[in-house]
C-alpha cells in the first residue's frame, strides 16, 4: 500500500453520530463512527465552528489505528487543509506514539510519517463562553477515582465520562454517584479483517485518540474542562539497550498533554482546558491518594486484561500476573493495611515466586520496565525497600528475595519514599483550580 487517505469526516448534530473515514489506495472505505449521546445539539455559528475543527482533529489523530496497518509513504488530506502547527502535532503524535508499536515490529518509522499542509491558520480560535464543568475521563482504574473525588471535595461540577461498553468501567462510575456520559466508539470492521490477514498491528496513542473524542464531547454539550489522570510517571518510558527510550504511555505524558492542551485552546476554542489532575504526582502519591477512601475498594481494577478488545478476560478483577496488577499492588503495599490489599486483589502477589521475573522488570533489575502503564523503576525499588523494613510484609517471598539479592546492589540514598511524593509544579492545572487542589493532595 502507497498512501493512507484521511477521506473525510462528518457529524450529525441531529443524532450525535461522527463518522471518521480513511482509505488506503484505491481500497474500500473504512469507517469509524463515534456516538456522543445527548442529542440533538444545538449549536450557534461559533460553536458550530469549534465542532468543526475538533472533529477534524479527531478525525487526523484516530487514523492512527488504521495508518499503522501498513505505515505506507505517503499521507493525503482530502477534505480539508491543515496547517504547519497542525502537522508538527500530528507528526508527534503518531512517531511517539507509535514508538513501541514501531520497536516491536522492527520497523523506523523516524522521517517517513509527513502530513501534508498549507498555509498558517489566520487567527486563534475564539473563546465561546464555555459552562464550567468538568468532563472527567475513567478507566476502571484507582487513578480516576483519585481524580474523581478530589475534585468532588472541591466542588467542580463534574460528569464521568467514559469510551466504550466496559462493564467493569460503569459499574465504576456508577458506584461515584456522579452523572455519567458513556461515549460509543466503532472501528471499521475492516481493520479486523487487515490484521488477521497479516497487517501490522500493535500498541497505539490510545489516550491521544480518547483525548480527541472527549473534546469533541465537551464542545458538543458546552462544557470548559477535559479532565484526565494521567500522572508525571507517565513521561517516562522503557529504556532498551541498543535502543534508547520507549514509552508505552507516550500520550499519557507531559510532552503529549502539553502540546496537545495549548493546541486546543488555540486552534479549537480558547476557553476549553484540557489537563491532567493527577500531573504533579508520581504514581506513588497517586496510590497514597487511593487509599483515602475505601469506597471504590470492590468495584476498581487497574488490570488491563479487562479491556481488552479481542482476547481473553480475566475472571475476576485483577488476572494477579500482568505488569498492571504486579505494579498497583506494589505502590498500594506501603500506604495500606496488608488485610485490605490482598482482600481487593484476593491473594498476596509477594508471597508467589511465580511472580518473581515480574517483580524484576518493574525494579529495572535483570530486566527493562514493562511496555505497560506502571510507575518508574526507582517508585518500584523504593517501595520494595519499604516492605523489606516492615514486619508485615519482610517474609513474604519475593520482599525477603529483595532483601536478599537486590537491595545489597542499591544505592540506599535512593530508596526513600518521601522524595517521591513531592508534589510537582509542572502542569496545566487552572490556576484558579490549583492552590484549592494542591492543598487537598498535601492534606
Amino acid at each position: 500500500m502507497k498512501a493512507f487517505r484521511f477521506v473525510r469526516c462528518e457529524l450529525d448534530a441531529a443524532t450525535g453520530v461522527a463518522r471518521l473515514v480513511y482509505a488506503f489506495d484505491d481500497g474500500p472505505e473504512l469507517v469509524e463512527t463515534i456516538t456522543i449521546p445527548g442529542a440533538p445539539f444545538a449549536l450557534d455559528a461559533a460553536r458550530a465552528a469549534a465542532v468543526q475543527r475538533a472533529l477534524q482533529l479527531l478525525h487526523l489523530i484516530t487514523g492512527v489505528s488504521y495508518y499503522k496497518a501498513a505505515v505506507p509513504g505517503e499521507i493525503r488530506i482530502e477534505s480539508y487543509t491543515i496547517d504547519a502547527e497542525t502537522a508538527a502535532l500530528l507528526e508527534s503524535v503518531y512517531l511517539h506514539g507509535l514508538g513501541e508499536f514501531a520497536y516491536r515490529n522492527g520497523l523506523n518509522l523516524h522521517g517517513r510519517i509527513r502530513f501534508p499542509h498549507g498555509a498558517d491558520a489566520d487567527a486563534a480560535a475564539p473563546a465561546l463562553g464555555l459552562r464550567e464543568h468538568a468532563l472527567v475521563a475513567i478507566g476502571g482504574g484507582k487513578d480516576s477515582l483519585v481524580s474523581i473525588e478530589a475534585l468532588r471535595a472541591l466542588g467542580i461540577d463534574q460528569t464521568v465520562t467514559w469510551i466504550g461498553g466496559s462493564q467493569l468501567i460503569k459499574a465504576c462510575a456508577e458506584r461515584t454517584g456522579l452523572p455519567t456520559l458513556n461515549l460509543g466508539r466503532a472501528l471499521a470492521p475492516q481493520l479486523f479483517d487487515y490484521n488477521r490477514e497479516g497487517a501490522w498491528n500493535g500498541h497505539i496513542p490510545v489516550t491521544a485518540v480518547n483525548s480527541a473524542i472527549l473534546v469533541l464531547a465537551a464542545l458538543l454539550h458546552g462544557v470548559d474542562q477535559v479532565v484526565f489522570s494521567n500522572e508525571r510517571s507517565a513521561s517516562y518510558g522503557s529504556l532498551i539497550e541498543g535502543t534508547g527510550e520507549v514509552n508505552h504511555q507516550w500520550s499519557k505524558g507531559w510532552a503529549f498533554e502539553s502540546a496537545f492542551g495549548d493546541y486546543v485552546e488555540k486552534h479549537v476554542a480558547a476557553d476549553l482546558h484540557y489537563y491532567s489532575l493527577l500531573r504533579p504526582l508520581s504514581e506513588l502519591a497517586v496510590a497514597r491518594q487511593f487509599t483515602r477512601t475505601d469506597r471504590y475498594d470492590a468495584h476498581f481494577s487497574s488490570c488491563n486484561r479487562n479491556f481488552h478488545i479481542l482476547g481473553e478476560r480475566p475472571a475476576n478483577r485483577w488476572c494477579g500476573v500482568c505488569p498492571k496488577c504486579h505494579f498497583v499492588f506494589l505502590a498500594l503495599a506501603p500506604f495500606m493495611p496488608k488485610p485490605r490489599l490482598v482482600g481487593i486483589f484476593g491473594r498476596n502477589l509477594l508471597d508467589d515466586p511465580a511472580q518473581t521475573g515480574g517483580y524484576d522488570a518493574l525494579l529495572e533489575f535483570q530486566d527493562h520496565k514493562p511496555f505497560e502503564c506502571v510507575g518508574e523503576g526507582k517508585e518500584s525499588r523504593a517501595a520494595m525497600a519499604a516492605l523489606a523494613a516492615r514486619p508485615e510484609w519482610r517474609e513474604d517471598e519475593l520482599v525477603k528475595r529483595f532483601a536478599r539479592e537486590i537491595l545489597p546492589q542499591l544505592d540506599a540514598t535512593e530508596l526513600a519514599i518521601a522524595p517521591l511524593l513531592v508534589i510537582d509544579e509542572e502542569h496545566r492545572i487552572p490556576a484558579k483550580l490549583w492552590d484549592r487542589l494542591r492543598a487537598h493532595l498535601a492534606a
